[in-house]
Formats: structure tokens, sequence, C-alpha cells
């Protein structure tokens, strides 16, 4: 039996979405009485998201399948100024041009998963850049910055933890919390938004920004916050052994994206398949409770699920097919990675960061040096082979048991 009445906080609450709650209560019953208006905010600093802001998009999700209307606010004014929260370093500075670009090739991973349209609760793609860069400096200071106190913005955890490592933090970025506050109050007075949701690190600038709505407008607003959500190994979610789990097809083909949920440890498989995936939480029962070689099945559905929501059912299919090929039948599918070679030889530790499995040419050196890495099947120790094909030949090469591609020319 749910604490909660409402189906939005039921859903956020039976999926593993909740955290923190300002004011759950009156959040719970507004959200019964009406269609609630609520908001994540992401900062455009790359021309993809990652999985790890995949969390983020879902509470979105949610909140559109709870019959509510999300908005989505890219941070092209907030990523000029860049966001402190679980950073030990400045970030670097991004053109407005780099800025637009990022935007434009991340707006299709949310037109994928969530539903733009003009009815009630269609969801907005809004950019605060509109608002924040029409503001005069000292306008936004006479107006919003004595709601803010340096005592109280010196204890949030975004300030106190780069402080305490000695990194310094510029007050360029100590502005951020004040920027994302006044959004909120711009997305309340203008499109009655009245819930902010983000990651457990966003607490300090969602509660700040609750504040500021009330102290200058008088309104109440809310705030729901998402658990961090790590693995079972421990490392943060949105990392893998070799770089981001990117969202984008052009910074990380389908076959990887899939790859990586069919390889979830056996530990996540239930609490990911209720955070990423739509299926009925008795389904989700059944399927974590398989032992043995059998969660593997589990993993599948898993990765099958998430792929079709960020990619489409084509990309989840043909990605499960080449699996498929590659580990049961010895095969290679069409779907792997694949390195065209020219005529010259290449070394096999360049051809291996070509390909993506290692990040440097020593890096290559040394799994080659372990037997990690196998061509066409066959074990190769030697970090001075070369590689050269004849026209129209192929290879497969792998490195460990998951990462297989194809060498062409």
């Amino acid at each position: 039996m749910s604490e909660f009445e409402s189906d939005l906080l039921q859903l956020l609450s039976e999926r593993g979405h909740l955290h923190q709650i300002t004011d759950a209560g009156a959040l719970d019953a507004l959200a019964m009485k009406e269609v609630v208006t609520g908001y994540v905010g992401f900062d455009p600093t790359a021309p993809s998201l990652h999985i790890g802001n995949l969390a983020s998009i879902m509470l979105l999700k949610r909140l559109q399948q709870a019959g509510h209307r999300p908005i989505v606010i890219m941070g092209g004014g907030t990523a000029k100024v860049g966001d402190p929260s679980g950073r030990d370093e400045t970030r670097t500075m991004l053109t407005d041009e780099k800025l637009a670009g990022n935007i434009a090739s991340i707006k299709g991973s949310f037109e994928q998963i969530l539903r733009f349209d003009d009815s009630e609760t269609g969801a907005l793609l809004i950019n605060n850049d509109d608002w924040l860069n029409e503001l005069g400096y000292i306008e936004l200071l006479r107006d919003v910055g004595p709601h803010f106190t340096i005592n109280r913005m010196l204890t949030f955890d975004s300030v106190k933890l780069r402080l305490d490592r000695e990194q310094p933090l510029t007050f360029l970025e100590f502005n951020y919390m004040i920027m994302q506050a006044y959004d909120y109050l711009v997305l309340n007075r203008e499109y009655g938004c009245r819930l902010q949701l983000g990651g457990s690190d966003q607490w300090g600038n969602i509660v700040n920004g609750i504040e500021l709505c009330r102290r200058i407008d008088g309104k109440e607003v809310y705030g729901v916050t998402a658990p961090l959500i790590t693995r079972a190994d421990g490392a943060k979610m949105g990392k893998s052994v070799d770089g981001a789990v990117w969202l984008n097809e052009a910074q990380l083909p389908a076959y990887d994206f899939w790859q990586y949920w069919r390889n979830t440890d056996d530990r996540d498989v239930g609490r990911f398949l209720r955070l990423f995936t739509d299926l009925p939480l008795d389904e989700i029962a059944r399927l974590e409770q398989l032992e043995g070689a059998a969660i593997n099945d589990a993993k599948i559905v898993l990765a099958n699920e998430v792929t079709a929501m960020v990619r489409g059912a084509d990309a989840a299919r043909s990605a499960e097919a080449t699996a498929a090929q590659t580990f049961a039948g010895g095969g290679a599918g069409e779907d792997l990675p694949t390195l065209t070679l020219g005529e010259e030889e290449m070394s096999l530790p360049a051809v291996l960061t070509a390909i993506g499995f290692t990040r440097s040419n020593g890096e290559a050196k040394r799994k080659i040096a372990e037997g990690a890495v196998k061509l066409d099947g066959e074990a190769t120790r030697d970090p001075g082979a070369m590689i050269a094909l004849a026209e129209g030949a192929e290879i497969k090469i792998s490195l460990g048991k998951k990462r297989h591609g194809l060498l062409v020319r």
C-alpha cells in the first residue's frame, strides 16, 4: 500500500525514483487536484546526454505518464556559467554557437522519450538563455540578489566540497545557483510551473528556487529529487570502462548501448527494470527472481526495453540479433563496430584504439600482452603485430568476451 494518494507520487515511489520531497502532503494533494507542470534542467555541455542523465529524463516521462505536463529546460544560459555541483574543477567555457549545436543534437533524445504535442500534458522544450541573456546584471543583482545570503550559499554541498578540496570556485560559478533559482521564478510566472525535479545533487539548487518563488511572488512551489543511481559495484551510473554511455547514435553505436544494459550486474537488474522501463511491476518481480544463466534473459529484456525507448524498436531488434550472431553463432552481426582499413598496414594497438576498444595505444599494448585480444577467434600476444587486409576481406576483432568489431577493406 503506497503512502501517497496521487498517481504521480505513487508512480515515482513504486518505480524507485523518490529520494527527497519538499512538502510531500501538499504536492500529493495538488497532483490529485490538477495537472501539475514540472521541469528538469539539462546543461548542454556536450552534443549528447548520457545514461547518467536518463534517470532525470525518466522523471519527466513518469510525470507525463501520470497525467501532468513536463518541461525540458535546456540550460543554454546556465551552461555559460557552469554548475559546480559534483565537480572538482571549473567547466570549459562554451561559445553560443557550440551550445546551440549541442542543444540541436540533444533535442532528439527528448523527442524519442517524451510526447511533444499541443495537449494539456504535451511536453515543452525551452532554452533558459531566452530570459537569462536578456537580464541586465545590475537588474538581476538588485531584484534577486537580496534573497540570497553568502552565509547560506557557503553551506551547500556543491560549494563546500570544492572549498574542502581546496579547488578553485570562481565567482562566475558561484552565481549558478542564483540563475537556476531565477529559472524557477520565470517558469512559475510564465507557465504556471509548480514542480522542479532533479537528481539528489540538485537539492540545494531546487530549494533555492522554491524559496525565491515564495519570497518574491508569495507562490508555493515544490521540489522532488531522485536518488543518485549507482551500480551494485559502487560505480556511478553513466560511465563504462570505455567512457560515457551516450544516448545519441553519433556518440555511441546502438549495439554498444544495448550491450551496456545486457552486461548489467545481476543485482541491478530488477532496480534498473523499474527505473528505466515501463514493464509492469509484476513482470519485473518475476524477471528479477531468475537465477543462474536464466537471469541473462532478464538482462536481454532490459537491454531491449531501454534501447527501444532511447534509440527506437528497430535499433533494439538489430542489436539483439547482432549479439545472438556474435555470441551464439560465432559469426559477426551487421551492427558490430566496424573499422575500414586502407592499403597501408596498421599496427594492432592503433587498430584497437581507432575502433574505440581502448583509449590509447599504451592501453592497447597492455591488453594484447594480457592475451585479451583475438583476431578471428585466435588470441594474439604480439603488441608489434601489423594488420593488412586484401580488397574485400574482413576480420573479426575481439577484446575480452564482450567487445567485438569488424575490420574491413
